[in-house]
């Protein structure tokens, strides 16, 4: 596949130069994880703010996940036209754009354009992590490298839990996306200082136009065994950053009278469990044999804790379901392995982009949906809190019956070496 990274580890990149370039592009990853979970801390304030329904706190955080979803395409295109560095720092200016927009957003209206400028700007950050290690690392390391970029990464949601609610108690929920864009600057001259693009291979071939590209996008989905894989990936991360990044707060506030603090501390704790995870099922992957069958065994008992979420009002159940959440996340690791051993080396790079694209349009819909069942129920006087849990858990449940039901990958596909 003509990139400008190369397809396998380039011979002059070290063990060390390559661990300190990934690291530096797990920055922008951080900042993502960040802005992505602001919602979860940012939802009373901003209701107070500007009179929100919980229909549009939930497109509010969907905004992201929409358009962060949207441009994996285009992005899994760039990389592998450009490479990782010059698709990052083209891109990512659009997410420091979009908080400033956002902390000065005079209404609801422009509060969305900074979440979909914010969505745009980070939609290569996780992205490109994952195609360098797909490219330069061995095969057998990708789940656990991955797992261990996820967890580094994802301390970005530790921001929004108690170091966010502290600042919006403190000033204001602007003040959060001043100092999210703040890093997000620091992350962009990082990458840029530190990350080096492996010279694009000598070839008598002529390079892929963007035209090619998409074709080969197209590809993909003859593939039968895609549409089982993004069924699955729709709902799985959808369903833990719908709870993390949206409901989990003013559910602990408004379900259990929780102050803005002490919720924040919860979402702390949760990221932080979070972070465990996808080390934890990346060092223990199973491998390709059974690999699926753990995938829909843990999301299965996903959906089983957010059904009891929904019906059991208990401030301590509620708080540990959670946590238990939280950590069983790390799972979800074992789909980018998947992903991997599902598709020839030549269709890396778009295959990891239309698996993170069914990740981040499923949170954006999950959100959006959840939003619209929040509200129906509310003016039907139902808890609007167990009905976006059992709707969870519902979708959970027929995303895992059509990965398991729908054509698997050919055996020899699966083994087939990157």
């Amino acid at each position: 596949m003509p990139a400008a990274d190369s397809a396998g580890a380039s011979p002059q990149r070290t063990p060390a130069s390559a661990w300190a370039m990934l690291l530096a592009l797990t920055t922008a990853f951080a900042l993502s994880q960040a802005f992505r979970t602001v919602a979860a801390i940012l939802a009373s304030p901003l209701r107070a703010d500007f009179g929100l329904s919980a229909q549009q706190l939930g497109a509010f955080a969907g905004a992201f996940h929409f358009s962060f979803g949207l441009m994996q395409f285009f992005m899994g295109i760039g990389i592998d036209l450009h490479g990782v560095r010059r698709t990052v720092l083209v891109a990512f200016p659009m997410a420091i754009a979009g908080a400033v927009l956002s902390a000065l957003a005079p209404s609801f209206a422009w509060l969305l354009v900074g979440q979909v400028l914010i969505g745009i700007g980070c939609s290569p950050a996780f992205l490109v992590c994952t195609v360098f290690i797909a490219r330069h690392f061995p095969p057998g390391r990708f789940a656990a490298v991955s797992g261990s970029i996820m967890a580094i990464g994802g301390m970005g949601m530790l921001v929004t839990g108690t170091p966010l609610a502290w600042l919006v108690e403190a000033s204001s929920w602007r003040a959060g996306f001043w100092v999210l864009g703040g890093l997000a600057a620091v992350a962009w001259c990082v990458v840029a200082v530190v990350v080096k693009d492996a010279p694009h291979p000598a070839s008598s071939a002529p390079r892929e136009t963007a035209g090619q590209a998409i074709g080969r996008f197209g590809a993909l989905f003859a593939l039968r065994h895609t549409i089982g894989i993004v069924a699955l990936a729709a709902v799985t991360y959808a369903s833990f950053l719908t709870l993390r990044g949206l409901w989990i707060g003013p559910l602990l506030i408004e379900r259990h009278g929780f102050s803005l603090l002490q919720s924040g501390n919860v979402v702390l704790i949760v990221s932080a469990l979070s972070l465990v995870g996808p080390p934890l099922f990346g060092r223990f992957d199973p491998g390709d044999a059974t690999r699926r069958r753990w995938l829909v065994g843990y999301t299965f008992g996903l959906a089983a804790l957010f059904l009891l979420l929904a019906f059991t009002h208990s401030a301590t159940f509620d708080v540990g379901a959670s946590l238990v959440i939280g950590l069983l996340s790390g799972y979800m690791v074992l789909q980018y392995a998947d992903v991997r051993a599902a598709y020839p080396a030549s269709m890396t790079g778009r295959a990891m982009a239309v698996l993170t694209m069914a990740f981040f349009m499923g949170v954006a819909l999950m959100q959006w949906f959840t939003g619209v069942v929040a509200s129906v129920a509310t003016a039907h006087g139902i808890d609007p809190y167990s009905a976006v849990l059992a709707t969870i858990a519902a979708l959970l449940a027929a995303g895992t019956l059509a990965f398991a039901w729908l054509p698997a990958p050919p055996q020899k596909q699966q083994a087939a070496p990157a």
